[in-house]
């Protein structure tokens, strides 16, 4: 366990003084093994210290960076940037999604990401050393409902898990906690050599990582977007993370409903059927599959892989129509469609690396301050999902049984309230329904940050770029270029409705009627635990 006096020592560090204008990044052209992109972008290394908690040590971690330049230069200066997680990479999603967040900012910042601690080629983390254990830590990751003994052997194969990781990883499990990324972040703005203020925008768990350091350095944000808001309070001082799932049955609902609304462009509603027939008729396929599950080929559809693939579209509406292709291929028995639907839902929602996994559990378990010692301890916080969400409520038991009986705390975490003064105020977004981050915790985080405002977005989906929206736009640009905040309870309607397969290139034309830097592909749907 951390020490108290360690955590106290930390919390009241303040960054060294340092002066500005001297930038040591080296910067230069990426190639297409580190960063893929449409967009010119370059490569570049920072060393930071290893363990912040020991100031003496000579120690270094080296950040893998990313940057894509300003479209309209001179450059303000950069924005920094986390996609979620914990444990997505940030280089490969600055790449994918730079095309959309160029005008969403302005089009006036450099945009900057670096793997965080624990991915990519950061600091070695892993809970296996051999493909057999990997296969087995993967296949044990079931839901809770996939079996009457699933939580039982949840459970058991937590404690392996936990001891897996430590005996693998004990060296390195406490440094790739929240709190240090937030520190890296600040070694990040005193390095880049511009005013010494962090500009920065969070999706998902990057919202926790953007309270944390706001918390921490209030005095260094200048602009902040937390953008699909996480309850940081739950992310570190609960046995499972409740508010995330508050709303997720509304969204799952929504997926028939917004069905039945446009039934030309959703294949579900030729069976004339109102959207809660629709929906009861799913819940009953998911649990005929848990008993019967489908074989096509050499893969299985059971309950844990259908559920799964519903759970992973719910992040973006732009994926609901082959979703209901599925569904209705499934119910009415057209095995003819239902491989090629299945295969292509599949690889376009595809869940975590094994990588990214194995990160997902070190950073959010170590960042946990509560564990438990028993099966029955864990038993109160079971019921409590299951009954927050039935679709999302035994998804998460697994890592939540694992961070239980984690052994490894994240050095110097994070023990404040949030409740803080940024040097400016900072912008919340949420989402009317985010089955993941409900708008609820963006005013919850709000109400810690003096001064700073929600903007809601009137949509389904997972954070504000998974919603096309000319008023999203607008405001987001206006904060970056000048600091332009929202007025209190201002609520943007979206221009992409459900079923409709209206894209940000659509939006973007409209407004500016150039694309050329937009694919319709480009859509955001990180995982999010």
């Amino acid at each position: 366990m951390v020490s108290f006096r360690t955590i106290f020592q930390f919390s009241l560090a303040t960054a060294k003084s340092t002066s500005y204008g001297n930038p040591n990044i080296q910067w230069g052209n990426c190639n297409e093994t580190e960063v893929s992109s449409t967009l010119p972008i370059q490569c570049g290394n920072l060393d930071v210290p290893l363990d912040y908690t020991e100031p003496t040590s000579n120690a270094k971690l080296t950040l893998q960076l990313a940057k894509v330049p300003a479209l309209s230069q001179p450059s303000k200066g950069s924005i920094l940037l986390n996609f979620g997680g914990p444990g997505e990479t940030g280089r490969d999603s600055l790449g994918l999604l730079a095309s959309l967040l160029q005008p969403l900012s302005g089009s006036h910042y450099d945009l900057i990401a670096f793997d965080p601690r624990g991915t990519g080629n950061t600091i070695s983390f892993s809970c296996v050393n051999n493909e057999l254990d990997m296969a087995t830590l993967v296949s044990e990751f079931v839901l809770g409902n996939s079996s009457d003994v699933a939580l039982g052997r949840l459970w058991a194969r937590g404690a392996i898990d936990a001891n897996l990781c430590f005996s693998m990883s004990n060296e390195t499990g406490g440094l790739i906690g929240t709190a240090f990324v937030a520190r890296d972040l600040i070694s990040v703005v005193d390095a880049l050599g511009e005013d010494g203020m962090l500009r920065y925008w969070g999706f998902s768990y990057g919202t926790t990582l953007g309270a944390t350091v706001a918390s921490m350095f209030p005095e260094r944000i200048d602009k902040m977007i937390l953008d699909g808001v996480q309850n940081p309070h739950q992310y570190y001082h609960s046995l499972a993370d409740f508010e995330e799932w508050t709303i997720s049955d509304l969204v799952f609902s929504g997926i028939f409903s917004s069905c039945v609304a446009a039934p030309d462009n959703c294949s579900l509603a030729h069976e004339n059927k109102t959207a809660a027939e629709l929906e009861q008729a799913v819940w009953s396929l998911m649990e005929r599959v848990k008993y019967h599950p489908i074989p096509f080929g050499n893969f299985l559809l059971d309950y844990s892989t259908l559920k799964s693939v519903i759970v992973q579209s719910m992040y973006s509406t732009s994926s609901w129509p082959t979703l209901a292709s599925l569904l209705d291929a499934l119910l009415t028995g057209n095995t003819s469609a239902e491989s090629a639907i299945l295969i292509s839902l599949i690889t376009s929602t595809a869940g975590s690396s094994e990588q990214t996994l194995q990160a997902t559990i070190g950073i959010h378990c170590g960042d946990r301050s509560v564990r438990a010692s028993l099966f029955d301890d864990m038993l109160p916080t079971i019921d409590r999902l299951y009954n927050t969400s039935r679709i999302m409520g035994d998804v998460t038991p697994a890592l939540s049984m694992i961070c239980a009986q984690w052994k490894m705390d994240a050095k110097g975490r994070y023990e404040g309230d949030f409740q803080v003064k940024t040097k400016n105020p900072a912008l919340l977004i949420g989402n009317t329904f985010d089955g993941f981050t409900p708008l609820a915790s963006a005013y919850n985080v709000s109400s810690g940050l003096e001064g700073s405002v929600v903007l809601e977005v009137n949509g389904y989906g997972h954070s504000s770029i998974s919603l096309p929206s000319a008023c999203t736009l607008k405001n987001t640009a206006a904060y970056w270029l000048n600091g332009t905040l929202p007025k209190p309870g201002t609520v943007c309607q979206v221009d992409s409705p459900p079923y409709s397969n209206i894209t940000w290139a659509d939006v973007l034309a409209k407004a500016s009627g150039n694309t050329t830097r937009l694919n319709k592909r480009d859509t955001y749907a990180l995982p999010m635990f």
